[in-house]
């Protein structure tokens, strides 16, 4: 879905709105079997992306790799786009402190925390934004851990040539099966790598299945924590407890993946980055590739993450659907 190819993709969801259908949106799915194939597609699953914060897995995989011990929670709070709730905010403090550092080492822009209800009470209380409060904090916070663990220069950590920064895109190039193609600046500051949606898949895969190592303790990390990873509101956590096994992980432009432990993974991205869409869209590919008849999945949970109601008057007069 680089540059060029948006005019190709298809349809992937209607907006609707009094029976009348007002809008689409554009995008591409990819749906992996557990041997690792493509079982099924939408759109472009092969050409390089930007999955933004759906990469911080991967990149918690690589800063375990080069020796980062972290109990569980905090290694989910690594993999994390966080909603700035209390127990966010002291994770994040728990890892700096571990390497003897504190939060004026981050060097995440200052926001306000994703949550409404606590976005509100910082701004009740007078508090302003913070480097801390941004939903990237916890993945930093680990960079910095890790960079004090390996003994390297802090102050750049988030430039690409970093041995950090280096090794995690080894890390990724690894689990992605594929080249790194282009290397960006993710909203937080950090490098961010490219894949393709399959290959994207690909890495979730990986760490769902392991059996064993840091891959393991990365997917049971988000296993365990889910709240850490996304927050107590979010529907990334709905979806994680309405089916067993699950690791997931949303990222901003609408991308989304996500794997269970037989190996079979997901990932998605609409072409207009709405949010509102990504949820919708994983709810279909997951009912589609027959997830909610399978047991122990609370198939009306799953199916209410992928609901979107369209308001008139305050009153529910439409919906998003998926269109693929």
């Amino acid at each position: 879905m680089s540059a060029g190819l948006s005019a190709g993709l298809p349809v992937v969801a209607e907006i609707v709105r009094s029976g009348f259908v007002e809008g689409h949106h554009y995008g591409s799915i990819v749906a992996l079997a557990a041997d690792g194939s493509v079982d099924w597609s939408v759109g472009e699953v092969d050409v390089p992306v930007l999955p933004r914060s759906s990469n911080k897995p991967v990149q918690a995989l690589a800063m375990l790799e080069l020796g980062l011990d972290l109990p569980p929670d905090l290694v989910a709070l690594a993999c994390a786009s966080h909603s700035g709730e209390p127990f966010h905010l002291d994770g994040v403090r728990r890892i700096l402190a571990s390497a003897g550092l504190d939060e004026s080492a981050l060097q995440t822009p200052p926001d306000y925390p994703l949550d409404d209800a606590a976005r509100e009470a910082v701004v009740r209380g007078g508090g302003a934004r913070s480097p801390i409060l941004m939903n990237c904090s916890g993945k930093h916070a680990a960079m910095l851990a890790t960079c004090v663990l390996k003994g390297w220069d802090t102050a750049t950590y988030l430039e690409p040539d970093h041995p950090l920064q280096q090794a995690i895109a080894t890390t990724f190039a690894r689990l992605t099966g594929e080249p790194v193609a282009a290397v960006a600046v993710d909203g937080c500051g950090a490098p961010l790598l490219s894949t393709s949606l399959t290959g994207l898949a690909r890495a979730f895969a990986a760490l769902a299945t392991a059996t064993d190592g840091p891959e393991r303790r990365v997917a049971e990390a988000i296993r365990r924590h889910p709240e850490h990873v996304s927050g107590t509101t979010r529907d990334e956590l709905r979806l994680h407890r309405a089916v067993p096994g699950l690791i997931g992980k949303a990222g901003a432009e609408s991308c989304y993946a996500i794997a269970l432990p037989d190996g079979r993974a997901w990932a998605l991205k609409t072409d207009d980055g709405a949010a509102r869409v990504r949820p919708v869209l994983m709810a279909e590919a997951l009912r589609r590739s027959g997830v909610l008849a399978e047991e122990g999945v609370d198939a009306a949970a799953v199916e209410e993450t992928g609901r979107h109601e369209l308001l008139g008057g305050g009153k529910p007069v439409g919906e998003i659907r998926a269109a693929f």
